[in-house]
């Protein structure tokens, strides 16, 4: 009987492994073996295997291969090797694949850096993802990020030395790249669970005009780019004919001049979309190429922007079955589904590195801080924002709104004014400057200008206890409350204006009542007999005039 039972067993893994088969294209689908549309809801590893500087909150020399020098330069080689195995073994865990895919994400992509290939190492942790992937039936789309040489002048992205040629520059690096993808082909060529090849991230020279367009925004031809791409495909398909290869256009993946058309029956394009306006025109020569090439187009990285750009970007792109990969799954700062916290002695380290005057940490406290910061990339140290989640997997279906906090009340309770609802702009919340634009706009740059808690347009703070700022006639907050002693309540609203006095509304049931905020630093200012009912309803503070800061609301008798 066990026999039998392990014999079960395993068959369930394998069939839990390869009932999807590979994943192909169809005209202008991405399909898997029974001919079913799979649209691809997935997010980047961006971090893990390579470091770009603004994700550490490093803006000066923020290449990977700077960053460790400076901290060679700090605590030594032997603790830098330390580090660095820290954050490779922390990073990514079956953990994050898990969460992945309870959360309702369906696939992830893996930036490669060619470095850790150069051993088994790379090849080892790969392994362990693809593991884990499958474990849980996600697909795993395998990228190029950091190719031999650099592929652009935007040289973190790549962890690119400037000063020495780079991948368009020597042909070596060329060749080391298609050996590259043989060899990842040939390791890889039976795993149904592997979804596509991203032979090139955004490659971004200037091949005709290096000098004035150096990231091959306005580039014409493209012919190097074509031709090793085409290279790569050959190389690919000596051994692994049935993998999706996806290609990307120059400008960081963006300029197909010269590219097009196609060269393989199974490929895809990838475009990648950020800080521009979600709408049509925003995607239209995409759909474009999709309809002239016959061919699937898909997202490989968008983010770094407000919950309200998310939820219109996902529900753009999936209005045109366009799968997306978000960009990255976590970093330090809150619009990401995960967040690293930092710590005392690495903000000492940052700085070190970004500011000039600032004085140099004893390698003690460099150790410390960076082995923290290690440590506190391993999942169960994360914070997990379940407001970006919320915005990219709810609401682009549902806008309505869900309680942040269960808000139970009775006289004596208090909420604070960032735990406001979970929805969309207008359903849980009202804020007037909500995204950044500024691809499409260079003056629309908004979102949440604190940068603190939560990724929605409204503005909150972290310097002074967690409060909201900047606060605009008109904008409202909405929150969820579950009152436990029906009856007229006292709601004292914790508020401080500046330079001029605001006013603010509190509106429930059918009932509208406001209260001055004098000038002042923290203060409290009341809004009497305010009916509550027993059960759930709605709580809405609205600016009638802004100008001022919230940070709590208490409710009394």
């Amino acid at each position: 009987m066990k026999t039998i039972l392990s014999l079960a067993a395993a068959m369930l893994v394998f069939l839990s492994s390869h009932a999807q088969g590979f994943l192909r294209t169809a005209g202008t689908r991405i399909v898997n073996e029974k001919g079913d549309n799979v649209l691809l809801r997935g997010v980047g590893l961006g971090g893990w295997m390579l470091q770009e500087g603004y994700m550490l909150k490093v803006y000066r020399q923020g290449q990977q291969h700077k960053i460790r020098a400076r901290m060679e330069e700090l605590i030594g080689k032997e603790r830098t090797d330390e580090f660095y195995e820290a954050w490779l073994a922390n990073h990514t865990t079956r953990a994050d694949i898990d969460a992945m895919k309870a959360w309702g994400f369906n696939s992830v992509r893996l930036p490669m850096h060619y470095r850790l290939y150069e051993t088994e190492k790379g090849f080892t942790i790969t392994d362990s993802l693809l593991a884990w992937c499958k474990a849980n039936r996600m697909y795993l789309i395998l990228d190029l990020h950091a190719a031999p040489g650099g592929q652009g002048n935007d040289l973190n992205i790549a962890d690119r030395d400037g000063s020495q040629p780079s991948l368009w520059e020597n042909e070596a690096h060329q060749q080391a790249t298609v050996a590259f993808w043989r060899k990842v082909a040939a390791r890889y060529k039976d795993e149904p669970w592997i979804a596509a090849y991203d032979i090139i991230n955004e490659p971004n020279f200037g091949f005709e005009d290096p000098v004035n367009d150096k990231n091959g925004i306005k580039e014409t031809k493209n012919e190097p780019l074509r031709r090793l791409m085409m290279e790569i495909t050959k190389a690919i398909r000596e051994t692994d004919q049935r993998h999706i290869v996806i290609i990307e256009g120059n400008g960081w993946g963006n300029n197909y001049n010269g590219v097009l058309p196609p060269w393989d029956s199974n490929m895809v394009l990838s475009f990648h979309k950020y800080w521009n306006y979600n709408n049509e025109q925003a995607i239209s020569y995409m759909i474009r190429y999709r309809d002239q090439y016959n061919v699937p187009i898909w997202v490989g990285e968008t983010g770094e922007n407000s919950n309200v750009w998310f939820t219109n970007a996902i529900r753009l792109l999936e209005s045109h079955n366009i799968g997306w990969a978000w960009w990255p799954l976590k970093k330090i700062g809150v619009s990401n589904p995960l967040e690293i916290p930092s710590n005392p002695d690495y903000q000492q380290v940052l700085a070190y590195w970004n500011e000039k005057s600032a004085p140099k940490p004893s390698a003690e406290t460099a150790y410390r801080g960076v082995m923290a910061l290690a440590r506190a990339t391993n999942f169960r140290n994360n914070v997990v924002h379940r407001d970006v989640l919320d915005a990219m997997l709810r609401q682009p279906s549902d806008p309505g709104t869900l309680p942040f906090k269960p808000n139970l009340i009775a006289p004596g309770a208090a909420i604070r004014a960032v735990d406001y609802d979970l929805g969309s702009n207008g359903y849980a919340y009202y804020d007037t400057d909500t995204a950044n634009y500024r691809v499409s706009d260079p003056k629309h740059t908004g979102g949440n200008r604190g940068g603190a808690y939560r990724n929605d347009g409204v503005d909150i703070r972290s310097d002074d206890g967690l409060f909201i700022t900047d606060i605009e006639n008109g904008e409202w907050l909405q929150y969820t409350l579950n009152v436990r002693k029906q009856g007229k309540y006292t709601i004292r609203l914790e508020v401080a204006a500046d330079s001029l006095p605001g006013k603010v509304s509190v509106e429930t049931n059918g009932a509208v009542k406001a209260a001055t905020v004098p000038v002042g630093q923290w203060q409290w200012v009341e809004v009497k007999e305010v009916p509550l009912k027993r059960g759930v309803q709605k709580l809405r503070v609205k600016a009638v005039s802004g100008g001022y800061k919230f940070r709590e609301i208490r409710f009394e008798n």
